[in-house]
Parts: C-alpha cells; structure tokens; sequence
C-alpha cells in the first residue's frame, strides 16, 4: 500500500515513522514534509491546505490511505472531500472536526451533555468582553474561539492580564479570525491530562495518556507554544481514573455526538484538567497530538494502518482494546530562541550523526532542511528527541544526556520536561 502523510512537523515525521514499519505499507509520501524525512518517506511539494492537489496526488499515484496530521485541514473539509471522490482517508469529517475548530461548539456540546468542564461565557465584542471582565473572579482563561496552533489560550491572573488578552484576540488579531468570538472559562486547579482515543463513531476506545508542556519556558512560563515536550504514559492516571474517563468523559462524548447526528470517525484527543473532583474537559482536539504523537506512536503495540481501517470500516467494536508497551517515552523539543515569536533560521545543525548510535533514541525533524549533506534549522520547532525506555525518572535523564551531543545557534528547549509534577518524586524517588 501507498501512504500519504499530510503535513510537515515532527508529528508527521512520528506518524511516517511508524508507518514505515506497517508490513502493509510499501511507499509513503509526506505532503508538503520536511528533509528530516527523506530517509524513510518522499516528500512532496504540495500544502496541507490544497485539498485539490492532495486528492489529485492521491489519485493519481493510486494511495491507499491518506493520513491528515495538521488540523487546519480536517476544519476545511479535506476528508468530506476525499470520500466525495472515492479516496480513502484517516480523520473526521468537517462537522466532526468542529469540536476542535470551534470553542463556542465544543463548550456548548460540553454544557448541553453534562460533560465535566469548566464554567464559561461567550464574547462576539471586546466591549462587551471587558464589561464583563471587571467584576470577574481570577485567575480566568481566556481563549481565541478558533485554530491558533495552541498558542490561543491565556491565563488572565487579573484585569489586566484578560484586558491585554482581548485586546491581542480581538483588536490586534493575533490569530486572526480565530479571535472573532472568545471564550472565558473559569480556571481549573489541578494537573493536565491528554487521553487519546480511537471511535469509529459506534465504539471509542482509548489509546494511552501523555502529558505536553506547552509554556516556552520552564515551570510553566511564557507564552504558549505548539508544545516544548511530552512524555506518556501521564504518571497520574491508574486503571481507576481511566475508567472514570471513560464512564464520564469518552463515552458521553461519543453519545453527545451521535445525538447531534455527528458521525466521528479518527482520532480524538482530549485535553483535561484533573480537579479535586474529578477530570475536566479542557478542549478537544481532531487529530493527533505535537509532539504527543512523538511519546505515543512509539509505544503503540499495533499496527497504525489496520487500526485506521478498522476505525474508517467501523469495525471497533471488534476490538477489546489497543495495545501498547509499558515503556515510558519522553520528547524534548529542540527550538529556536524566540519561539513562538520571531527567530532566526538556517544555523547548521551540529552532532546528528553522534546521535545515530544510541538504539533508545528517536529523532523526529520538525523544521529542518538540508544544504550540501548538512542540516540546518528551518523553523521554529526544530527537532524533538525522543527517548523510549523503562521508568519515567530514568528516561528523561537520558534524553537529557543526548541532548548535550547536538548543538546549534539559538538553541532553546527546557530542562524540565516531565520534572513539573510531584508524582515522579512520590512514584520514583521513594
């Protein structure tokens, strides 16, 4: 079979990844891709957002499944287009992908069902967002109603904080048309919590947990960004908490959906808050994580392309459950100093090739390019380092080892990927 992966970060790098080791996968094209990739997959020179020249391609070269990475594509419509034309793809529908490219959707599934989340109002004005921000309690979030790459959530600790927040939402427009509406949400104290699923749009079924660091800078400060790293399984879920998940968060999402005549079919990825009383939605999102997928992918005991036909055939209900190892996996993310705001490129890459020799190391290039046999950078994420190992203390010490091996100007990544919870000291340390 031939395979097109849609996309050109470390999350497509992770999914050709694991694609490539499908016995039933013979070729596979990365559209538009990145140079890290070559090793394993063609690239092609065509956008995630041309849905006509991604189908055309598909056509043409007769691809046996197309798997879309990005969201911006599934939001657009690029699975309701193929099925249109008779060619298969991994992912929701349009109207599905709304519980990600939709705040306002999502909150409101959320509230119509009684599916725990927080509190929330719905602002179309700045005006009318402000007025209500002055009497309000803090801390708040607030969020850009549509797509800005996970960079669209602030954390208000006073007026002043959501003020300066509307106004880059809704005045500057920093994510565009994502901010015409905003969402403000009660703040919820607890740790996160990512859960991946699998539904056929009949049976849901969860994959793993992990754990992403979004914040630039250690301890969870800075702006947002696509994420600085992840590790998975989360250390603190157990079988219990999973159940509860499921008992109250997957399997009422499923039937929300299927009652508002939604028929999901992909990957579901649920970010949650884990409260004093029980796990919280956060949001949804369509498509697999970044660089979540880098932690997940790894440890998935299962074919990726029989799972994605099953869940395409809905032929879930066949199965019991997903497999994956009892490893633990943990990304760092390696960027350019600036991310998520201006950086410079094209700094060479040094001490890749040192890299090669240790077995329990992945690379995955999420913004790179190749000039005359040597890697530069070529983005703001630049490469995610995963290690795939046994206890989660020790494989973040050895991702952290093999960091020191690689080096380039303006390197960024932060030194407490995993260490920001107290369960490692409870659960490792004792």
């Amino acid at each position: 079979m031939k395979v097109l992966v849609v996309g050109n970060g470390g999350r497509e790098h992770a999914l050709a990844w694991k694609l490539f080791r499908s016995e039933r996968v013979d070729e596979i094209f990365v559209a538009p891709g990145n140079d890290g990739m070559t090793d394993i997959a063609q690239t092609v020179d065509i956008k995630a957002d041309d849905i006509e020249g991604l189908a055309n391609f598909a056509r043409e070269n007769e691809i046996g499944m197309t798997v879309v990475g990005p969201e911006e594509p599934l939001v657009a419509g690029i699975v309701d287009y193929f099925v249109e034309e008779s060619l298969p793809i991994f992912g929701p529908k349009k109207q599905a992908a709304l519980l990600e490219g939709s705040k306002v959707f999502a909150k409101d599934i959320l509230n119509k069902y009684n599916i725990p989340t927080a509190e929330y109002e719905v602002f179309t004005d700045p005006d009318s967002a402000l007025n209500y921000l002055k009497n309000a309690d803090y801390p708040l979030v607030i969020k850009a109603e549509g797509l800005a790459q996970g960079k669209g959530s602030i954390v208000a600790s006073n007026f002043q904080d959501s003020q300066d927040a509307v106004t880059r939402i809704m005045e500057d427009k920093t994510f565009g048309d994502a901010g015409d509406r905003i969402v403000v949400e009660d703040f919820l104290e607890g740790e996160e919590l990512s859960v991946f699923a699998l539904t056929d749009g009949q049976t849901i079924l969860p994959i793993t947990t992990a754990r992403d660091h979004k914040a630039v800078f250690e301890g969870d400060e800075g702006p947002n960004t696509g994420g600085m790293g992840a590790y998975s399984p989360a250390v603190n879920t157990d079988e219990e908490l999973m159940d509860k998940i499921c008992r109250e968060i997957l399997r009422p999402t499923l039937h929300a959906l299927n009652s508002e005549g939604i028929d999901y079919r992909g990957v579901l990825h649920i970010g949650m808050i884990l409260t004093e009383s029980g796990p919280a939605v956060i949001d949804y999102n369509a498509r697999f994580g970044d660089p979540e997928t880098q932690v997940i992918l790894p440890r998935l005991g299962e074919d990726i392309i029989e799972l994605m036909e099953m869940t395409n055939n809905v032929e879930l209900k066949y199965k019991k459950e997903i497999k994956v190892s009892g490893s633990v996996a943990v990304c760092v993310v390696l960027a350019s100093a600036g991310y998520p705001l201006t950086f410079n490129t094209g700094y060479e890459i040094k001490g890749l090739d040192n890299l090669k020799h240790h077995d329990d190391l992945l690379i995955f290039h999420a913004g790179t390019k190749i000039v005359e046999d040597k890697y530069y950078t070529d983005g703001g994420r630049v490469l995610g380092l995963t290690v795939v190992d046994n206890g989660l203390l020790n494989t973040i010490n050895k991702v952290y080892q093999y960091i020191e091996e690689v080096e380039f100007e303006d390197m960024h990544y932060r030194t407490d990927i995993g260490f920001s919870i107290s369960e490692i000291a409870e659960k490792e340390l004792n």
